[in-house]
């Protein structure tokens, strides 16, 4: 049950799905910052990133990196029309005020609390928490894209994360190789699923409890 890049492709595509028109969104490390390049046509969104970037545009050709532009994860990246820089202070007042519409980020584990842990695995090396507190904390809606199962074959979607949190009950939806899930207050929805994935493969891999509507969405 690899992630490779068509498949994380095909989650960025989906979570791209996921912003309106005027959106401030701010995209974590790994799969997420995909997203920027699968914007639909028609919609603009001002991306921030923590570094101090308001209208981040997607990852540069090769070949056409600027070395002194880049993401809050120090990857290159291209700007867009109206873009502007402040310091990383200013781009962390941001986020604590509240001004990001949609936060999209990487986890470790998630639960069907939408508790999330994406920033160390015990006795493992880690730069810091990094962003990830704050934007899980403020931002208006949190998104989480992530493998379903860890390497080990365990599922990823806890009944509670093992893990040490980086906030509790901040996620509202959960896009994986396999399906899309929304924390609701009566629990794990399952809204979508991956083909070729089955409702039944969903099931068997993740540890929390779904709610299974009779109408689901299958994405090819």
């Amino acid at each position: 049950m690899g992630m490779g890049k068509e498949t994380r492709v095909r989650i960025a595509m989906r979570a791209a799905q996921e912003l309106k028109d005027g959106m401030a969104v701010n995209l974590g490390i790994g799969i997420p910052t995909q997203v920027a390049d699968y914007v639909p046509e028609g919609i603009h969104v001002v991306f921030h990133a923590e570094n101090g970037i308001l209208c981040a545009g997607g990852a540069p050709l090769p070949g056409e990196e600027d070395a002194f532009l880049c993401n809050a994860g120090g990857y290159p990246v291209t700007i867009t029309n109206g873009a502007s820089y402040c310091d990383s202070s200013i781009a962390f007042a941001m986020i604590r005020r509240g001004c990001i519409d949609i936060t999209i980020l990487g986890a470790l584990e998630v639960s069907e609390h939408g508790d999330l842990a994406n920033w160390i695995v015990p006795g493992k090396r880690v730069a810091g928490i990094g962003g990830a507190m704050e934007l899980a904390q403020k931002a208006k809606k949190v998104i989480v894209l992530m493998n379903h199962v860890n390497r080990q074959g365990e599922s990823k979607v806890k009944n509670q994360c093992d893990l040490p949190l980086t906030a509790r009950g901040c996620v509202k939806l959960i896009i994986t190789e396999m399906a899309v899930m929304e924390v609701t207050d009566q629990g794990l929805l399952l809204k979508e699923i991956m083909l070729p994935y089955t409702i039944e493969d969903v099931v068997n891999h993740t540890e929390a409890a779904l709610i299974i509507p009779e109408n689901i969405t299958y994405i090819q």
